[in-house]
């Protein structure tokens, strides 16, 4: 017996506008919320006690009064300023680059016709299938041979360029961008360089958005090649972490406020942008 639309619980359907969810999606919602959210949050309580506190069964479910203590260990002891400034010197520097060398990629893939273009897009996207510790071993040797160890263009160069930004940027630009806008363009005169400027750069603008802020917060939470390339002499936030959980026994009140320092630039960068990130997506998820 087919169910009438006006008895599905989770979601209704207005005649002409968008559907409208139901209790039970509001209640799928929350739980999805608070588990993305109580990670956060633990981290902020356990960040406000004391290590004897912590250690306590059960442990503390609300804050106490040691945020601002914790806090301040934590950055002098972990070098917070210098790391802070390095990693949104390099984290800034890999978001620029993959941008803009990851735009030119996929528009030559997506709307230039030369030979082996199939065959490069191919091997692009293999190297995705690449385990990126392979690599360690060489690329240190080459930085070494370099006298680049502790330096930050070690982090930096590396992944200036990614197989998923190039891949990425030409799935986009092959449904937004029409071949057409390019021919006229062609038509009335314009060089490569006034094509990508005028005609690329504005078709291309919403998913550099995403690429940029993607790129941008993989590259804060990096851990794996900067903890091997770099010292806590000159630290990115990841590293100087490492610092805090050393000794017979770490302080993991001062541990989880050195974690809460390292992430409050992330949630300002997701409150300023958040919007035109998921603006983007969206549009590039119809487009796709």
């Amino acid at each position: 017996m087919p169910v009438p639309l006006s008895a599905t619980p989770v979601t209704r359907a207005r005649a002409g506008g968008r559907p409208r969810t139901g209790p039970l999606g509001y209640a799928v919602l929350v739980l999805f919320t608070a588990g993305s959210v109580l990670p956060l949050v633990w981290t902020a309580v356990a960040a406000s006690h004391d290590n004897t506190r912590l250690a306590h069964t059960p442990p503390p479910l609300w804050f106490g009064g040691n945020l601002a203590h914790n806090l301040g260990v934590a950055w002098s002891d972990a070098n917070l300023g210098l790391a802070l400034l390095n990693t949104t010197l390099v984290a800034g520097c890999v978001a620029l680059g993959t941008v803009l060398f990851c735009t030119l990629a996929g528009f030559a893939f997506a709307k230039l016709r030369f030979r082996g273009r199939n065959a490069l897009l191919a091997v692009v996207v293999g190297t995705m299938m690449v385990p990126p510790q392979l690599s360690v071993v060489p690329l240190f040797a080459l930085v070494a041979e370099l006298g680049w160890t502790d330096r930050l263009q070690t982090v930096v160069l590396p992944t200036l360029v990614s197989a998923f930004g190039v891949f990425f940027m030409r799935q986009y630009l092959v449904e937004a961008l029409p071949t057409e806008l390019i021919e006229a363009a062609r038509v009335d005169g314009a060089d490569s360089l006034r094509v990508v400027r005028h005609v690329v750069l504005p078709v291309a603008r919403p998913a550099m958005a995403v690429l940029g802020m993607l790129s941008f917060v993989q590259s804060w939470n990096d851990f794996f090649w900067p903890v091997i390339a770099l010292t806590q002499d000159n630290p990115t936030v990841q590293v100087a972490l490492t610092g805090l959980g050393r000794g017979y026994v770490p302080d993991q009140a001062v541990v989880m406020a050195g974690a809460l320092l390292g992430t409050l630039p992330l949630l300002l960068v997701l409150a300023l942008f958040g919007r035109h990130i998921v603006g983007g997506i969206m549009r590039g998820a119809v487009k796709g």
